[in-house]
C-alpha cells in the first residue's frame, strides 16, 4: 500500500459525520453547544433561551432562530476532538422544518438521539428514527435534562426498545436524580464522572449499584455490529444544560462511532476509501452574510480527498466547476478548507450553480440518490404588495426554492406563483427573509388547491394529460410538472382515470420523471 493511500485511509477513518436529532424542546441544540464547548470548539455554551446579556447558541444564527428560541435551519460545525475531526449537523427539531432535516440525514454517517427524560419518546422523535431507520443510519441515544425530575431509567430504555423496536444498551447510568443527579457510571470502563465527591454509603451510590447490577443482568451487552446495523442504540444518560454526560457521548463518538458510509448513485455503490473525489450537495444556504449577498452549498465528500482549486464535473449540467473557495463551517463562522476528506462537510459558495442534490465527480457521471422532496401539506398564493418589485420578488423566491426554505409552483397557465410548505412557520420564514434579505413584502392567498404531486411516465402521455388539466398543472423549480388538486376524491379520481401515469408524493432528487427524460 503507498503512502498517499494509505494516509488517505487514515484521514477518512478518523471522520465522525453525524446529526443530533429530537423532538422540539428536548435539548437538543443546547446538547449542541455543550458538545462544542466540552470538545474545546467554543470557550463558553450558550443557551437557546437565553437572557438579553447571556450569548446566544451558535447554531442558531438566523434573527427569526434568536427571536422565537427555535432551529429551522440545519447548522454545520466542524471541529477537532480525541483524535478525530467530528462534523457535527444542528437539525431543526420542529416538524415545519423537517424536509431540511430528511435531507441533512442523507449527509451523516449517525445521529445522536436526543430524549427529554420526563416526556420520554414523542412523535417527532419516532418520525425521525422512521427515517434513519430507511437509512440504516446507526442511532446513539441522549437521555437529557436528568436534573429534573424524569422518569425512571429503566422505563426509559423499556420505551425506546418498545417504541422504536430497537434493543438498548445503557453505557453510562446516572448517579443521583432530579436536583440531586451529580454526574455518570460508565459501565464499560467502570469509572464515574462527577460534579463533586460523594460517599460510598450516600444513598445515590447504593441505589446505583443495585440498579447497575439489574441493568447487567436484564439488557444486552454492546454489540459493535448490531450498532452498526442499526438494531442496537447505545443510551447515555445527562444534562446537556450541566454539561454532565457530555464527554461520555464524545468519547463514545471518538471510539467507536461509524467513519464514513458508502453512498448509493444511480450507478453504483461509491466507497468513500476511492482516490476519485465525489461530493453531494445536501443543502443550500443564501445570505449567511448579508452584506455580501453570498449563497454557499453544503456538500458531503462522499469519496477522496478534495482539494482546493481542483476542477470538478458538475454532473446535472455536465459543466466544469472550478473549486476556488471550499470553506469548513462552525455554524456562522468559516475558515477556508486546503484539503477536506470523506466524510467531511464542507461550503462551496457559488452563485446559482448548485442546487440540492447535485453531484460533483472528478469525471465520472454518475448523480447520488436519496435526497428527497415532499409533496407540500399546505399551498399558498403569493400576494405582491408592490408591483414594480415583481422582477425582484421572482428572483428572490427562486433562490429561496433552491435554498429548500420552501416549494416553489408556476402555474402553466400563467397566474401569480404558488408556494408549498410542510408547516405554517415556513411561510413566516419566507416572509420574514424577503422583506429583510430582499426588501420585498408579500401576503400569502389561500387557494382552492390543497394537493400536489409530481406526475411521471411517457412523455408523450404527460404531455396528453397537461393539455388535458393545464389550469390544474405547474412547474417546480426543475421545470417537472406538478398536478393539483381541490381535495382526495379529485386525486384519487384523476390517478383512477390516468393509470397510464404514476403521482407521486415524494421526488428523489436525480431520479427522471419521465422515461424519456434526459
Amino acid at each position: 500500500m503507498s503512502n498517499s493511500v494509505h494516509n488517505l485511509e487514515n484521514e477518512i477513518s478518523r471522520r465522525r459525520t453525524f446529526a443530533i436529532i429530537s423532538h422540539p424542546d428536548a435539548g437538543k441544540t443546547t446538547l449542541t453547544e455543550r458538545i462544542l464547548h466540552a470538545g474545546g470548539a467554543i470557550q463558553m455554551a450558550g443557551n437557546v433561551r437565553a437572557k438579553r446579556e447571556q450569548r446566544r447558541t451558535r447554531s442558531d444564527w438566523m434573527n427569526i432562530e434568536k427571536d422565537r428560541g427555535i432551529s429551522v435551519v440545519t447548522s454545520v460545525m466542524t471541529f477537532e476532538y480525541g483524535g478525530c475531526i467530528f462534523n457535527l449537523l444542528d437539525t431543526p427539531g420542529h416538524e415545519d422544518f423537517s424536509e431540511d432535516t430528511y435531507r441533512t440525514l442523507t449527509a451523516v454517517d449517525a445521529a445522536v438521539m436526543v430524549i427529554d427524560a420526563a416526556k420520554g419518546i414523542e412523535a417527532r422523535t419516532r418520525k425521525l428514527f422512521e427515517i434513519c431507520r430507511l437509512r440504516d443510519i446507526p442511532i446513539i441515544t441522549f437521555i437529557n435534562k436528568m436534573d429534573r425530575e424524569s422518569q425512571d431509567p429503566f422505563e426509559l430504555l423499556d420505551e425506546v426498545a418498545s417504541t422504536l423496536a430497537l434493543e438498548t444498551t445503557p453505557l453510562t447510568w446516572p448517579v443521583g436524580r432530579a436536583a440531586k443527579f451529580l454526574g455518570t457510571y460508565d459501565l464499560r470502563t467502570q469509572s464515574m464522572r462527577l460534579k463533586e465527591e460523594i460517599a460510598d454509603t450516600d444513598d445515590r451510590i447504593i441505589l446505583l449499584n443495585e440498579e447497575i447490577e439489574l441493568a447487567k443482568a436484564a439488557l444486552p451487552e454492546f454489540n459493535i455490529d448490531d450498532f452498526n446495523a442499526g438494531f442496537l442504540t447505545p443510551v447515555f444518560f445527562g444534562s446537556a444544560i450541566k454539561e454532565l454526560g457530555v464527554i461520555d457521548l464524545l468519547d463514545a463518538l471518538a471510539d467507536f462511532g461509524p467513519s464514513p458510509r458508502n453512498q448509493a448513485s444511480n450507478d453504483r455503490q461509491v466507497s468513500a476509501n476511492e482516490p476519485s473525489m465525489t461530493a453531494l450537495v445536501f443543502k443550500i444556504q443564501a445570505n449567511m452574510d448579508p452584506n455580501h449577498r453570498d449563497r454557499i452549498a453544503f456538500a458531503r465528500i462522499c469519496s477522496g480527498r478534495l482539494e482546493r482549486g481542483m476542477k470538478l464535473k458538475h454532473t446535472r449540467t455536465g459543466k466544469t466547476f472550478a473549486l476556488h473557495t471550499p470553506q469548513f463551517f462552525f455554524a456562522r463562522d468559516r475558515q477556508l478548507a486546503e484539503e477536506a476528506f470523506a466524510g467531511d462537510v464542507v461550503g462551496i459558495p457559488n452563485h446559482g450553480t448548485l442546487r440540492i442534490g447535485d453531484t460533483l465527480t472528478e469525471g465520472e457521471d454518475l448523480q447520488f440518490t436519496g435526497v428527497p422532496y415532499f409533496a407540500p401539506e399546505i399551498l399558498r398564493r403569493v400576494n405582491l404588495k408592490d408591483a414594480m418589485k415583481a422582477k425582484k420578488l421572482k428572483q428572490a423566491l427562486t433562490e429561496l426554492a433552491e435554498e429548500g426554505v420552501v416549494q416553489l409552483f408556476k402555474p402553466q397557465d400563467g397566474s401569480a406563483p404558488i408556494v408549498g410548505v410542510v408547516g405554517v412557520l415556513q411561510l413566516d420564514v419566507l416572509q420574514t427573509r424577503l422583506k429583510h434579505e430582499y426588501g420585498v413584502e408579500i401576503t400569502f392567498d389561500g387557494i382552492s388547491f390543497t394537493q400536489a404531486r409530481w406526475v411521471q411516465g411517457d412523455r408523450n402521455m404527460i404531455e396528453r394529460f397537461i393539455n388535458s388539466n393545464r389550469s390544474a398543472i405547474a412547474d417546480d423549480i426543475d421545470g417537472d410538472p406538478v398536478f393539483l388538486s381541490t381535495s382526495d376524491f379529485m386525486m384519487q379520481r384523476t390517478i383512477d382515470a390516468n393509470k397510464e401515469l404514476s403521482f407521486h408524493d415524494i421526488k428523489q432528487i436525480g431520479v427522471a420523471l419521465s422515461s424519456d427524460k434526459r
